[in-house]
């Protein structure tokens, strides 16, 4: 099979090839691989770069979730109210700390968490509402802060696919007690393997996240409380140092590249999300059809590559059967409709001319 005239998705170094091979030299030079200077130093950048007080770096963004949620004391016997649309792996560190996802529908616009349907949801267990900031936009915070308040819960921010986004103007992951982030490959700011971090403004609870991270340690072999091993790596805080500096003007090209598909699509067979906040960083563009399926094969025999974020709820994946969930219309709807199409920094303007016009061929009846 050839390969595609459109590729989904780039993840090789680029313009900033040259400053992750020496990121990469550097440590090998240095002999020291794990929880050294690379990590101290990219943590203090990140934050400064998500406008928080603290970052720790861990090993995925599903540890980043899984961690601030034990270091909030939430385990066995508490609830935590999240979204049925995202990856798994936001339910699974839900499970992973000890405690159970109990999932609240989405907005039928926004595709993030309905504050009307996370009130619902809420009983004496709810300890945290963990929301996702899907596809790159912020979910509608204003309104889970009201939520969250009313009840007395924590918000635990999942920021995975929002790296630099904001919501009215405030960084996401510093709007709740702590938020977490992916540096899956894929993600707007990439390692070259897994690698993830936790942003918060609360400094015990840096403290401590630090100490669950390395095996509950205060010091090497005198371990306080039970933690875990998820540890950022030198080569990969490196990396992810070489590459920040990059972030910003990535960020400001899958911009660009989504105004560009919203002109182009405009007439197109497909329902085009809403940006609801000019913070809105673009992880991922995606639209909406009934005839998904003949969409995507007509596109692939264009030569376009697309993908499906996500094709199954969350509460209808095996691993969550045991929980009885609550139906969630509105996410089941929205997983039938939604394909992403190639969007990032490398993208072509005249590639998403080819994408666009495509679309626009398309007939969806």
């Amino acid at each position: 099979m050839s390969s595609p005239r459109v590729p989904f998705g780039s993840p090789a170094p680029r313009e900033d090839a040259a400053a992750v091979r020496a990121a990469i030299e550097r440590v090998v030079a240095s002999g020291w691989y794990v929880l050294g200077p690379e990590v101290t130093a990219f943590e203090a950048e990140f934050a400064t770069a998500c406008g928080a007080r603290h970052a720790v770096g861990v090993g995925t963004g599903t540890d980043a979730i899984a961690l601030i949620l034990r270091g909030l004391g939430i385990g066995p016997g508490d609830e935590v109210i999240t979204t049925p649309l995202s990856a798994a792996y936001t339910a699974l560190a839900v499970m992973m700390a000890g405690a159970t996802p109990v999932f609240a529908d989405i907005d039928p616009e926004r595709l993030t968490l309905s504050p009307a349907s996370v009130a619902a949801a809420i009983t004496a267990r709810t300890k945290a509402i963990l929301p996702v900031h899907l596809y790159g936009q912020a979910a509608d915070m204003r309104a889970l802060e009201e939520v969250a308040a009313r009840h007395g819960v924590a918000i635990v921010e999942d920021a995975c696919q929002a790296h630099l986004a904001t919501t009215d103007g405030r960084p996401v992951g510093t709007v709740g007690v702590a938020g977490a982030f992916s540096f899956y490959p894929t993600k707007n700011l990439g390692a070259l393997g897994d690698g993830g971090a936790i942003v918060t403004n609360d400094e015990s609870l840096a403290t401590k996240l630090r100490r669950l991270r390395n095996g509950g340690q205060t010091s090497r072999y005198h371990h306080q409380e039970p933690g875990i091993n998820s540890r950022l790596d030198e080569m990969q805080a490196a990396i992810l140092r070489a590459r920040l500096p990059f972030l910003r003007a990535w960020t400001g090209r899958r911009r660009e590249l989504a105004r560009q598909y919203r002109v182009e699509l405009a007439a197109a067979p497909v329902t085009l999300l809403r940006e609801f906040d000019a913070g809105h960083v673009y992880h991922l563009f995606v639209v909406r059809t009934r005839a998904r399926q003949r969409l995507q094969a007509h596109l692939t025999q264009e030569g376009i590559e697309t993908l499906v974020h996500y094709p199954v709820p969350i509460p209808r994946q095996p691993a969550l059967a045991s929980l009885h969930p609550a139906d969630c219309p509105e996410a089941n709807r929205a997983c039938d409709e939604v394909v992403s199409l190639p969007l990032h920094p490398g993208l072509a303007t005249a590639d998403v001319t080819t994408v666009a016009s495509a679309i626009c061929r398309f007939h969806e009846d």
